[in-house]
C-alpha cells in the first residue's frame, strides 16, 4: 500500500512541475501552443476558435484551414480544476486572433469528411449515382 501511495504522490509532482509549462503565448502573428510538444500555429491559418467538452471538462479548441485542430491544454474548466477566468482568457485569445489574422484573411469552407460513398438526395439507401 505504501508503494501505491508514493507512486501517486510521485505521479502527482510530476503534473505540478509540468503542468507549469502547459499554455499559449500570444504574439503578433502566431499562437505558440506549449503542450508536451511545443507548436506554432499562424494566425492567418487560424478559421476558428471554439470552446468544447473533453472528459467532462470544457477546453479552448483552435480550427486551422487544413482541418487540423489543437486542443489547448490550458485554460481548461472543469472537476477538481476549475478556472474561475476561463470565459476570460477563451475570449481574450478569440479576439487576439481577430486583432492579428491580417486584411487577408478569408474563411475557408470546412474540410469535407470522406466516411463513405455520397448519398442520394431522395432515398438515403439508395445506391449513389
Amino acid at each position: 500500500m505504501a508503494e501505491s501511495i508514493g507512486l501517486w504522490g510521485a505521479m502527482l509532482m510530476v503534473l505540478l512541475i509540468t503542468g507549469q509549462h502547459f499554455g499559449v503565448t500570444l504574439t503578433e502573428s502566431t499562437a505558440i501552443v506549449h503542450n508536451l510538444r511545443r507548436r506554432t500555429i499562424q494566425w492567418s491559418n487560424v478559421q476558428a476558435i471554439c470552446v468544447e467538452g473533453f472528459h467532462g471538462a470544457q477546453t479552448v479548441v483552435i480550427y486551422e484551414a487544413g482541418g487540423r485542430r489543437t486542443r489547448l491544454r490550458v485554460p481548461i474548466t472543469g472537476f477538481l480544476c476549475w478556472d474561475r477566468g476561463f470565459e476570460e482568457k477563451f475570449h481574450a485569445i478569440g479576439r487576439w486572433w481577430q486583432d492579428h489574422r491580417g486584411p487577408d484573411w478569408t474563411p475557408v469552407p470546412p474540410v469535407a469528411q470522406l466516411s463513405g460513398p455520397p448519398v442520394s438526395e431522395g432515398n438515403p439507401f439508395a445506391a449513389p449515382t
